[in-house]
């Protein structure tokens, strides 16, 4: 029986903690691509958005769900690869270290992530789509 080598800590680490970023944020990245490429104008651009926000512009619940399952993605992460890591014969101490290290990689790269893409499609819808919305409405 052969032993599997460990699975690559950094490599693992990236994977889950970008999916969890992107997933978190998807409401806002998703209509910013689609209107930068043409597919759509900034009049649907913002209702899509709107749709995970309440009339005030705070959170509404697809927000908060989007940035669950953000949560769920990066636990998944970290379980998926304690389960693959015990496949592995490695001193207990390491996968503790590596273990912990994981979380520290998932949960400081998707936040810091998440907080980039947040800060690019705000910019991005303030200075391009709203103006591009307030052309079509007078249309």
């Amino acid at each position: 029986m052969s032993k599997q080598s460990p699975p690559s800590l950094l490599k693992w680490g990236l994977k889950y903690s970008l999916s969890a970023a992107v997933a978190g944020i998807i409401c806002c990245v998703a209509p910013a691509v689609l209107f930068m490429f043409g597919i759509m104008g900034g009049v649907y651009a913002i209702s899509f958005a709107d749709f995970f926000y309440g009339d005030d512009g705070n959170e509404g619940i697809g927000s908060l769900v989007l940035k669950g399952v953000a949560v769920l993605i990066g636990l998944y992460g970290v379980y998926s690869f304690k389960n693959k890591q015990n496949q592995c014969s490695i001193d207990p101490n390491r996968k503790r270290k590596n273990l912990l290290i994981l979380v520290m990689i998932i949960t400081v790269t998707g936040i810091g992530v998440f907080l980039s893409l947040e800060k690019w499609s705000a910019w991005y819808f303030n200075t391009r789509i709203v103006p591009a919305q307030q052309l079509e409405l007078k249309q």
